[in-house]
């Protein structure tokens, strides 16, 4: 049986900083009231004019070379993001051409916080099956240009940052090591307590200057009922995929979530019993980047020697549509 593994890891951040003290002076908030409700304390902001493509290349070519591989040894591309360059075409198609591959396929994936997962299901999937035998998977993201840093915006405004993470995905003849699996989920009964209404094609004219003076162009989130719903997805699709390995949480080396808030995390990890020192966080750092989160602490968390081999790491991540999902590794 053909299995799939993470054989090289990277990550990209821009080397702006924002503080929560920075964001004091653009509107009504504090570095307390931040990190009190987020965790929060500084996040990443690009400089004008660079796109999520371009971090997520900066990452592809990290994971790339701790993979010991070239550009040319890349089958396809997947990549995940909420703020893609351009409505279209995709980002996986501008990342390929940055590493030089063209011919090479390109997907993109549109699953806001669990598309990092998303993405790796559908990669672990075509390896698989034989269809690739190395795959890059990029979430990369640039919010700082979609939210607006004033009072009446904050509750979203604080939250995000930019970033990018990679992943090469191999195939290997190894049935014990690599992804064990994953799983996907959605509900659009609850798509509009977190989105971006405009522009879409619903509307006609899609974009007009009525809309953006009325602001709908910015997103909303329904943080409450955000938080009902993630300390309560969390577990359920991290109990899935220990039942489906016939593992406990007892057997879970790491966990790594979604960095949406830190204290949705403190509730997931109460909820299942899992102390905090099994969990990677660094939303601290970084605000949430949303695709991208996943991949850079799993490149965080490596670096940091915190994952061995035959180590039992489960990925879990909650976000827009709602969409939560999640992936089972033995390392």
């Amino acid at each position: 049986m053909r299995r799939s593994k993470i054989i090289g890891t990277g990550r990209f951040l821009p080397e702006r900083v924002v503080s929560n003290f920075d964001l004091e002076e653009l509107m009504d908030t504090s570095d307390k009231w931040i990190t009190e409700r987020t965790g929060i304390r500084n996040r990443r902001f690009v400089e004008d004019g660079t796109g999520s493509s371009e971090l997520g290349y900066k990452a592809a070519i990290k994971a790339i070379e701790k993979a010991s591989l070239s550009p040319k040894d890349i089958d396809f591309i997947i990549a995940a993001t909420i703020m893609p360059d351009y409505f279209f075409p995709g980002n996986g198609c501008l990342i390929g051409q940055m590493l030089g591959l063209p011919g090479v396929g390109a997907l993109d994936v549109r699953n806001q916080c669990s598309g990092f997962i998303y993405a790796l299901s559908i990669a672990d999937s075509f390896i698989q099956n034989g269809v690739y035998d190395n795959i890059l998977v990029v979430g990369s993201e640039v919010h700082s240009v979609m939210h607006k840093m004033t009072t009446k915006w904050r509750d979203t405004a604080v939250l995000f940052g930019d970033g990018g993470g990679a992943v090469v995905l191999a195939s290997s003849e190894d049935e014990n090591r690599g992804i064990l699996s994953t799983h996907l989920h959605a509900d659009g009964a609850y798509a509009r307590d977190l989105w971006l209404e405009i522009p879409g094609s619903k509307q006609n004219p899609w974009l007009t200057k009525d809309m953006i003076d009325d602001e709908r162009h910015h997103p909303k989130m329904n943080g409450k009922k955000v938080f009902k719903h993630a300390v309560k997805r969390f577990p359920e699709v991290i109990e899935e995929a220990l039942e489906k390995n016939s593992l406990t949480v007892d057997d879970i080396s790491l966990l790594i979530p979604h960095q949406s808030n830190l204290r949705i995390t403190q509730a997931v990890a109460k909820r299942l019993g899992l102390g905090m020192d099994k969990i990677y966080s660094n939303i601290d750092r970084y605000g949430n980047t949303t695709s991208a989160s996943i991949p850079i602490a799993l490149d965080e968390a490596i670096e940091e020697e915190r994952i061995k081999d035959g180590d039992i790491v489960i990925f879990a991540a909650f976000g827009a549509g709602f969409t939560w999902a999640s992936a089972a590794i033995r390392w």
